[in-house]
């Protein structure tokens, strides 16, 4: 008969190796898999203890389900590697994520400094959970830089930040926002869905917390829903109380999902940096685009700081048309073959989205009167992907002209 092995997590090696490889070779152990290079599925709820003993001690690597399986200790710890973090702890969406990690550094009679360009329900949780919480939240000029100091009061806990925003893709200074953080005794938090850690690094640019939606370039395959806190070592004890008391925990299903998808992860990301950048820059220079929004560009007002602070961009940008009639915006979008209109992102698809900010921003105005439109490129040719475009934009004119 077969023994099978004590189930451990692993720990991190003290060497920080290349993404690419941290990628391929974190939280996997073929020899407490009998050889197996992919961790197996745990599956479960109970975890029997061999002894009154170790039942009362816990003395044993998992003790409940809810707690963690050996499938989450590998996902945690190839995400914690990337991240270059102390400890990373798992949730089961990208929103749940953001709003655990606020509730770690929170109580009543707190404020917090939240960008005015954050994803919105990030914004709906502050204004909703926060404000009956007795927490208040005042939204900042993500372009602030280190102007932000003047909105620090204090009752300021927090400082949130998304860079860039994952609709109108501002550029915001994190390390002298994270300087700003510190000097004040602030926790930093940031979103850092969009660039993911192989393209910044957002603990050693000054954040105390990193927030990955998984759901989308860690998945990867619009296939599971997944989040990840990463945080350094002052921020840990914060989130793994609340990580607890709140009773969060990722499916197995989809924590394997993510352990799947992040293998691929590089060369995915390479793939929608390139592509979209050269839709984006494609898109510059059609008459029906107004602003394109992607801090790869050189005239994008984000791109100093872009080209300073990140290695990469990932396949998210929007733009704006010009000013047309509800019916020629509807001609566009709705016959595009390979542009599916939905939410989220990150996966092989390409996808297309409209949106109006102009309703959930406070701090900063939007300017522009034309549709905006968020795209996220996938997989595709790119070839393909303007000649679906161009179409599209055959009927847009045809319908503004009509």
């Amino acid at each position: 008969m077969i023994e099978e092995p004590m189930s451990k997590p692993t720990k991190p090696a003290s060497t920080r190796h290349k993404s690419s490889t941290e990628a391929v070779h974190s939280g996997r152990d073929p020899s407490a898999s009998y050889g197996f290079v992919n961790p197996p599925v745990y599956r479960g709820s109970t975890v029997v203890f061999p002894t009154l003993d170790a039942l009362t001690a816990r003395d044993q690597p998992y003790t409940y389900g809810r707690r963690g399986t050996p499938t989450v200790s590998a996902l945690q710890e190839a995400i914690c590697k990337l991240e270059g973090g102390d400890a990373t702890f798992l949730t089961a969406s990208g929103l749940q994520a953001v709003t655990t990690s606020l509730l770690a550094f929170v109580e009543a009679g707190d404020h917090v400094l939240i960008t005015d360009s954050v994803y919105q329900p990030t914004r709906h949780f502050c204004d909703t959970v926060l404000a009956r919480l007795g927490v208040t939240t005042t939204y900042y000029d993500p372009c602030i830089g280190s102007d932000l100091a003047a909105l620090i009061t204090p009752q300021t806990r927090v400082v949130f930040t998304e860079s860039p925003g994952s609709q109108t893709f501002e550029v915001q200074d994190i390390p002298a926002i994270s300087e700003i953080a510190r000097t004040h005794n602030l926790w930093h938090v940031t979103d850092n869905t969009w660039a993911s850690p192989l393209y910044f690094d957002a603990l050693a640019h000054g954040a105390d917390v990193s927030i990955q939606a998984a759901t989308k370039y860690i998945v990867g395959h619009a296939d599971a829903m997944l989040g990840a806190i990463t945080t350094n070592t002052r921020a840990k004890p914060q989130v793994l109380r609340m990580h607890g008391a709140l009773g969060v925990c990722p499916g197995s299903e989809e924590t394997y999902l993510g352990l799947r998808g992040l293998r691929t992860l590089p060369l995915r990301l390479e793939r929608h940096f390139r592509s979209a950048l050269e839709i984006a820059s494609w898109l510059e220079a059609r008459p029906e685009i107004e602003r394109v929004l992607h801090p790869g560009l050189p005239n994008d007002p984000g791109h100093a700081i872009w080209k300073r602070d990140f290695t990469g961009a990932s396949g998210l940008f929007s733009a704006v048309l010009t000013p047309a009639p509800r019916e020629a915006v509807a001609a566009f979008v709705d016959s595009l073959e390979f542009f599916g209109m939905g939410y989220s992102w990150g996966g092989y698809e390409s996808l297309i989205l409209p949106f109006d900010p102009r309703s959930y921003r406070t701090a900063t105005k939007w300017e522009y009167d034309g549709q905006a439109l968020r795209f996220h490129i996938g997989l595709e040719d790119v070839d393909d992907l303007k000649t679906d475009l161009e179409a599209g934009f055959a009927r847009f004119n045809a319908a503004r002209q009509s």
